[in-house]
């Protein structure tokens, strides 16, 4: 009698379906219904929503955080930011945009990660953009890196991540045509409440100078003498401050340097640290800016630097810790700020993107205390 090969099938059991689960799946189909017909009773008026996107960007706040800038090529680019966007989805109407943490597990190196998904929805055109990506629970360090096991910290890691997720999904959503008005409408309304007062301009390059960024080097830029600057042009400043400050580029990109290399900030050897500043980010930032002045290479040694690497001169650095504890001990925005134009003094690569990762969470701290 021929004996028959058990199936490897048969052991297979059907998932238990729970009271729970199926409540869940109820629930959110439900919302699902209610979204989607409402939005196709109650459809967007295109021309009442231009107008409220029209006149949100007429707000001098949202306009000064409409956008970035920074130079890739010798070329400028500019883009909506994450703020903007939210902005113009909540006056455009029927948009849906939201980021999940999906599920979380470990990968073959032991590390945890979360698998995190970012999403955008038309509800009326039923068009969808979704971005699933994974963010490992990691934080490097001149140690070799650790796991992140607070929870607030992993929280944290995967929002900001996100948070540029969610951007893109916007802006394949939205039409372009809808953006570049709002960007526009944004251009004029720093143009218009743009100060070219002297006071403005001499606060201005104070700004620019702990970057090395002199009056000269902002005059030969903007092809003309800083009292008669024109209001768009103090826009462009602003967003050039912005990207500096971000470290999102560096001086030579935006300014003609030149040789001088003497280009040194406007504070005098003996100059207090700035006004709401922590004590210890300013002594640091003042010991960078010292290091600065006495180090600034000359024309000789620049060509003595590019025939023979060992003859480099000292360049005033700062430790990982250093910045990293003035990062956390930061009390504001601004205090964030001065912390995060130190990063570009630390000489590890790796260590300055994980504090601009830092930087970033503190300041999605403040944006949330704010809210």
């Amino acid at each position: 009698m021929n004996e028959l090969v058990e199936s490897p099938f048969a052991s297979r059991k059907e998932v238990a379906e729970t009271a729970g689960a199926r409540q869940d799946q109820s629930r959110e189909l439900a919302d699902l219904q209610v979204v989607y017909t409402m939005a196709e009773r109650f459809p967007r008026d295109e021309v009442k929503a231009m107008d409220r996107i029209l006149l949100a960007f007429t707000r001098p706040l949202l306009a000064e955080k409409s956008q970035y800038e920074y130079s890739r090529g010798g070329t400028e680019i500019r883009g909506a930011s994450i703020k903007s966007l939210e902005a113009i989805a909540a006056a455009w109407g029927n948009i849906d945009a939201a980021w999940r943490e999906r599920s979380r597990g470990v990968d073959a190196r032991g590390i945890p990660y979360s698998e995190v998904e970012a999403v955008a929805v038309d509800l009326q055109t039923r068009t969808r953009k979704r971005i699933s990506f994974i963010v490992p629970h990691w934080r490097d360090t001149r140690q070799g890196g650790y796991v992140l096991k607070d929870e607030r910290d992993c929280y944290e890691l995967c929002a900001n991540q996100a948070q540029r997720r969610v951007r893109a999904c916007l802006e394949a959503v939205i039409p372009s045509d809808v953006v570049e008005a709002a960007m526009q409408q944004a251009d004029v309304t720093l143009k218009a409440k743009a100060d070219t007062s002297p006071e403005a301009m001499a606060k201005m390059v104070d700004a620019f100078a702990p970057f090395g960024v002199t009056k000269e080097h902002i005059e030969k830029r903007i092809q003309r003498r800083l009292d008669a600057i024109t209001p768009m042009q103090v826009v462009t400043l602003k967003r050039i401050y912005a990207s500096l400050r971000d470290e999102m580029s560096e001086p030579s990109e935006w300014f003609d340097m030149g040789d001088d290399g003497a280009a040194q900030p406007a504070d005098g050897d003996g100059a207090p640290p700035p006004k709401g500043k922590g004590g210890g980010t300013a002594a640091v930032k003042e010991r960078i800016r010292t290091g600065t002045k006495k180090n600034a290479p000359t024309p000789a040694a620049k060509k003595a630097v590019a025939t023979n690497a060992s003859s480099k001169t000292d360049t005033p650095t700062v430790t990982y810790a250093e910045v990293a504890d003035a990062l956390n001990t930061a009390t504001s925005a601004d205090a964030a700020n001065v912390a995060a134009d130190m990063i570009r003094h630390v000489e590890d690569a790796q260590q300055r993107t994980e504090l601009e990762s830092l930087y970033r969470a503190r300041m999605a701290d403040f944006e949330e205390n704010q809210s």
